[in-house]
């Protein structure tokens, strides 16, 4: 069952035509080759001093919080009855992939916090310029999504090191952001103008 919804996730998620208007909006804005991938599931853990796992500030929301995990807590034994009636192994539902680690106040944060209200992620690359668009919600057909915008922005010698080997930002901090990529599909994309270690073809090989 759970491969059966990976596949379909796969098959559905992204449309034609949204990577293209993302390539466009840069090249236009930087004048230089730009490589766009799109990002997965951005909800990703924190494992950064004085945050929670899900991003949240240590501290604050604590009525808030003390409910939510009262109904995650019901969520999960319902979750995992369902996969047992289904024949499937339980797992957590609600188990986050940790995507940001550093010290406190870390660098990464800037980019990481604003992911949190992206519909439609993806990350843009030029050789001196980084960025993350929102598109919307990617299954959504172009002609009908709204315009991309920008949410976040980084020029050389400001921006962090990136490497698509190991798919990772990097901050002088020592911040580091593990970037979702979002399946097989854009590997395959990023393979077109990457070979390895981290040798890239901004025109394509």
């Amino acid at each position: 069952m759970s491969e059966r919804i990976d596949n379909w996730a796969e098959e559905t998620k992204v449309r034609p035509g949204h990577r293209e208007r993302v390539e466009a909006l840069l090249r236009d804005r930087w004048r230089e080759p730009v490589i766009v991938l799109h990002l997965g599931d951005t909800d990703v853990g924190y494992d950064v001093p004085g945050r929670r796992e899900d991003g949240t500030i240590k501290g604050k929301r604590l009525i808030r919080r003390f409910f939510w995990n009262i109904l995650r807590g019901i969520g999960a034994v319902v979750f995992g009855v369902f996969l047992l009636a289904h024949g499937e192994r339980p797992v957590l539902p609600f188990g986050r992939t940790i995507g940001v680690t550093g010290p406190e106040n870390a660098m990464a944060l800037d980019l990481v916090d604003r992911l949190r209200s992206v519909d439609g992620a993806w990350l843009a690359c030029s050789p001196s310029c980084l960025a993350v668009v929102d598109t919307g919600a990617t299954a959504t057909d172009p002609a009908d999504a709204p315009p991309p915008r920008i949410v976040w922005e980084a020029r050389k010698p400001q921006a962090p090191a990136l490497s698509f080997r190991r798919s990772t930002l990097t901050w002088p901090d020592g911040s580091v952001f593990k970037l979702p990529i979002h399946g097989r599909a854009e590997q395959q994309h990023l393979r077109k103008f990457v070979e390895y270690p981290d040798v890239v073809h901004w025109n394509g090989r």
